[in-house]
């Protein structure tokens, strides 16, 4: 397929994203409306915002499929069956920040809370109705996480058996020039324990696990599921889709999961886990790579 047949669909899908957007605006002041001219119920008003939040990412996603001939194939989806977890998946890409939701959240009737960047409110559609519901939009750069990593310990406590946590716990979105640059810091600083770990993940950004120990913390009772990826890489925004990475894509996942009878009692150890389990992350992600390239 030629270079320009790709950017006209490039064009649709980034227009398609703009009426997604529009759209769920004009959604989001009915629904406001209706709970204040109707007085429906506050549970009611939230399980509506959820709804428009998963037709958002579903309508997405199916648009996707459709305009870049994508190909799903799913690995572990008895990982799937059981409670609400907390989930814990790869990072590296404007297209992986649905997969939780379509293939896991909406397939299951679970309800989804997600700790995401600040910055994200920039867009109108998840301003408005990313703060209706029970998400976290963190300070990454604040001086002191504290009341930051508290907000994700309430948010975890006042979780229900139908609530899903999702946390990226790169803290972004991997490229390999981000993963030299934290290579070069950790050398910089010295951190040979760091630096080994980071190295030994190609195809990973290092983690910050304080914000998924918060998670663990105040929901003890909760699984870990843990999704590995392929496939979106090289397209970390709007513009990088142009490069044509997406079209005629098999887009690899592979899900796991960890019981919470399973996880160790103490951060230390929980801390030791997260590390052990990115370096199955780190495997699981070289071999879709090479199931790809064979």
């Amino acid at each position: 397929m030629n270079a320009a047949h790709s950017s006209l669909r490039c064009l649709n899908f980034i227009c398609l994203f703009l009426l997604c957007e529009i759209a769920g605006i004009m959604a989001s002041g009915w629904l406001w409306l209706q709970h204040i001219v109707l007085t429906t119920s506050q549970q009611n008003y939230l399980s509506a915002n959820s709804a428009l939040q998963f037709w958002w990412a579903d309508t997405l996603r199916r648009s996707a499929e459709k305009l870049f001939r994508l190909h799903f194939v799913i690995e572990g989806e008895d990982a799937l069956a059981g409670p609400a977890a907390i989930v814990l998946p790869r990072h590296t890409s404007i297209g992986d920040t649905i997969l939780p939701v379509s293939f896991y959240a909406k397939a299951k009737q679970l309800r989804v809370s997600y700790v995401l960047k600040r910055e994200l409110l920039l867009d109108p559609c998840l301003d408005i109705v990313g703060n209706r519901l029970a998400n976290v939009f963190l300070n990454r750069v604040a001086e002191d996480m504290g009341p930051e990593l508290a907000e994700l310990e309430n948010l975890a406590a006042s979780a229900t058996d139908q609530d899903s946590l999702v946390i990226y716990m790169e803290g972004t979105r991997f490229s390999d020039a981000k993963r030299q640059r934290v290579l070069k810091l950790l050398a910089d600083k010295g951190d040979d324990e760091a630096l080994q770990r980071a190295e030994s993940w190609p195809n990973l950004l290092p983690i910050r696990p304080a914000g998924a120990l918060a998670l663990m913390k105040g929901a003890p009772d909760k699984d870990l599921l843990f999704l590995a990826h392929c496939g979106f890489e090289g397209s970390a925004n709007f513009a990088n889709l142009f490069n044509g990475s997406w079209m005629n894509t098999t887009v690899h996942l592979r899900f796991w999961r960890i019981k919470a009878a399973d996880i160790p009692a103490t951060e230390h150890d929980r801390r030791i886990m997260l590390f052990s389990q990115w370096d199955l992350m780190q495997q699981a992600v070289a071999e879709m790579l090479a199931a790809e390239c064979d």
